[in-house]
């Protein structure tokens, strides 16, 4: 049997013909490892926190726009309460978020809350070097091909240390594969929204580490909902992580023994 490579520009021009849905609601059940380090917590009790996280959130897509977000509460929950009474609590970052993104003109606005404060984050869809592998699978029926990606990075760690939250950059390679299907030719997705050239159906970051999988398809979606966030203060990426980080230091500097931690998960 020959076998036929064929490249992501050439792969549009095929989609031009191939699929018909355009519109639809897509939703995802995201599961998270984790790794929780918590200075003088119980052996008995540092077995009892939960080693992942589940959770569920939905993509809605029309007229070359996406928009994602959550499906379910996400109000931080209490891990433990360890000697001091410090109150330990967990949440994924980014899991209240709404991600709105032009697919046409390659804009993307975030609406996210931290420290009680709301911002909106403006962002462009990003083009890195995805492979075709030339693999295949099936997803909702639907047939989906593979592309995979390393990205370079940082990641967010967070460590409670005598009561005091301490969160730092580390360098982070995450090995990523995505299965998309060329039958809806439209690139949205849970994640790399604009990247690829069909629906994202299945994503695996660092082999299991974060992982995406759609359990249900819809060709209906309700259009109103599909729009920027608009509450918050206005900002770029960057200046959002400078804010973010300024806000970090003053809540690890202010945390007493008996204080409230809050630990976001990162992917």
């Amino acid at each position: 049997m020959k076998k036929t490579i064929c490249t992501l520009p050439a792969l549009l021009v095929l989609l031009s013909v191939y699929g018909q849905q355009k519109q639809g609601k897509v939703v995802y059940e995201r599961t998270t490892q984790m790794e929780i380090h918590i200075q003088g917590l119980a052996d008995d009790m540092a077995q009892s926190l939960p080693r992942s996280h589940t959770d569920k959130l939905e993509v809605l897509f029309a007229n070359d726009q996406s928009l994602r977000r959550s499906v379910e509460d996400n109000t931080p929950e209490e891990l433990a309460e360890p000697e001091g009474g410090m109150q330990v609590h967990m949440v994924m970052a980014g899991a209240g978020d709404i991600t709105y993104t032009n697919l046409a003109t390659g804009q993307i606005v975030e609406g996210t809350e931290f420290g009680a404060k709301n911002y909106i984050i403006t962002d462009s869809v990003r083009h890195p070097n995805w492979k075709l592998t030339g693999a295949t699978t099936t997803i909702l029926n639907y047939p989906c091909q593979q592309a995979v990606m390393q990205r370079i990075g940082k990641r967010s760690s967070a460590t409670m240390e005598n009561g005091k939250l301490e969160t730092k950059e580390v360098a982070d390679t995450a090995n990523i594969v995505v299965w998309f299907t060329p039958s809806i030719p439209v690139s949205a997705g849970p994640e790399y929204q604009g990247q690829l050239p069909g629906l994202i159906l299945g994503i695996d970051i660092n082999n299991g580490r974060t992982v995406y999988t759609a359990t249900s398809l819809s060709d209906q979606a309700d259009l109103t909902e599909i729009k920027a966030p608009s509450k918050g203060k206005k900002v770029t990426r960057a200046e959002f992580e400078k804010e973010r980080d300024k806000l970090m230091g003053t809540m690890q500097r202010s945390h007493g023994a008996r204080a409230a931690g809050t630990i976001r998960i990162a992917q």
